[in-house]
Order: C-alpha cells, then structure tokens, then sequence
C-alpha cells in the first residue's frame, strides 16, 4: 500500500471514529439537559441532529454529514460551538479536536456542562461537601467544603483533580479516608464498570494507562476484575482540619446513569455537621 493511501485510510477511520464519538455524545444528553422539552411522542435516545445543529448554530444537513463520517471540512469554531452543545468535559473536548485534525483555540475549556445555575446548587448545598463528576471520576466542579473534604483541591492541576488517581497517588486524599482500602476497590470496581461502555476511547485509555503506571496498588486491585454498580454509602473520613466526619454519600445523576453526576454528603450524625460547619468556615465565601 503507497503511502498515500495509507494517510487517506488513516483519515477515513478518523472520520468515522469522529462520527460515532458525536453520536455517542448526542443520545447521552436528554432534552432537558439543554433547555429543550421533551415531546410526547419523543423516541430518539437523548437529542436529535437537528436539535444538536440548532444548539450548534450549524445546518442540519451539514451535521447529518458529519455524523455520517464524510469527507468535510471542520473549523475550530464549529468545533467549539459542537463541544458546547453537546456538553463535552475537558477530556472529551480534546477527544474531539484531536479527531477532527483540529488546533483547539481555548485548551482546557472548563466543562460547559456545568451550568451556572449548576454551580449555584454546589455553593448552596453547603456546608454540606458537594462536587460535579463525569464517570470517569473527573472533578469538573465543585463547592468550597468539597475543596476542603480531602485535600486542598484548589492547589491541584486541574488535569489531575480525578478521585480515582487522587486516591492513588495523593497523601493528604489517602490520609483523609478511612477505610482507605474499601475505598479504593469499589472506586475501581465501578470505573471498570463505566469503562465498558467506552474501551475505545482516548481519555478512558489515557486515565487507566497512567494509573497503572503511577501506582502497583491500583494495578493488583485492576487485576482482580472486580465489578459493582453505582449507588451510595456512609464514609468515615478523617480531615485534618476538623477530624472524623461520618457522611452519607448521595449520587444525583444529571442524565444517563453513566453520564455526570452531582455527589452530595450529608453529615450522619450532629457532631459530623458541626465538622462541616467549622471546614466551610476555612475558606472565605467567594474564595
């Protein structure tokens, strides 16, 4: 095979990957999600292309393209507008430009899948510890007890604010919990079950590769193929500003079960919201 038809067939399974990674994205966002309300007749799993075009501001016909893994061209601002519309986090917008043979003009785009009224319900729940994750355990927002629950969120990289490799690599994460190890096996337990769904994907691939490079304890706990679905539970921490704090861990999902969520602690017992109280007083409102 010439060398030219080795770079069109390798540009041919990009487009296709692009096609079926924007599809992925669309059926995963309800209607809801986006301000749009949902039909009675309505049998499309999450959005429908021309609702995604008109969130996009692109045509119709040119998106169906797109899905459709033609040969088109793709400007950087229609790439930017598409991870809008279609919510993509960090991870996932990368995911996309990388695809589509694209120079992304903002990297590291916070996730606009984090509304601002979304926002407002983390700085409402506190003192409560509350924070925004995508199944990948990426942290895409969060509130000030939250910053303040494990470790100082704030001082961490962005690209590395994920539980899972937190709890694997960072002293103050793995000081602050209990039952450390428990911990850690559902955590991976219930990442191998999300990562089904997305085997092929760069960022799933990337965060498993470099938490198997960082840490033998994640790759004895990996090999153990352990799975477990999500739900929520009491966990005992031990923060190092206030002590033990018994919470109840609360998942609030924000669409598909394997899509964001919004994860909540509500304190067990009175001597666990006073701890609350005292860590949301740590950190200025505002801050």
């Amino acid at each position: 095979m010439t060398t030219t038809a080795t770079r069109a067939g390798a540009t041919d399974i990009r487009r296709q990957e692009l096609a079926g990674f924007l599809r992925s994205r669309r059926e995963r966002i309800t209607p809801e999600q986006v301000g749009l309300v949902r039909g009675p007749r309505r049998r499309t799993p999450g959005l429908r292309r021309e609702e995604v075009a008109q969130l996009s501001a692109v045509g119709v016909t040119w998106y169906t393209w797109l899905e459709q893994g033609r040969d088109i061209h793709v400007s950087p601002q229609v790439l930017d507008a598409l991870a809008r519309a279609l919510l993509l986090d960090v991870s996932e917008r990368g995911h996309l430009f990388a695809l589509a043979g694209a120079v992304d003009p903002a990297p590291g785009t916070r996730c606009t899948g984090v509304t601002p009224a979304l926002q407002q319900m983390l700085t409402r729940l506190e003192p409560f510890p509350a924070c925004v994750q995508n199944s990948r355990y990426d942290i895409l927002a969060h509130n000030r007890t939250y910053g303040r629950l494990l470790c100082d969120l704030d001082s961490v990289p962005p690209e590395d604010r994920n539980c899972l490799l937190l709890a694997f690599t960072s002293d103050a994460w793995r000081d602050s919990v209990v039952d450390l190890e428990g911990m850690r096996r559902v955590m991976a337990a219930k990442f191998r079950a999300a990562m089904a769904e997305h085997l092929a994907e760069p960022p799933w691939k990337a965060l498993l590769s470099r938490l198997e490079a960082a840490s033998p304890e994640f790759r004895e706990i990996w090999a153990r193929h352990e799975v477990v679905g999500p739900g929520g539970r009491t966990k005992l921490f031990s923060n190092a500003h206030v002590g033990i704090l018994r919470l109840e861990h609360t998942d609030l999902w924000l669409g598909p079960s394997a899509g964001p969520r919004m994860v909540t602690y509500a304190p067990a017992d009175e001597e666990s919201r006073r701890g609350l109280e005292r860590l949301a007083e740590l950190v200025p409102a505002g801050a």
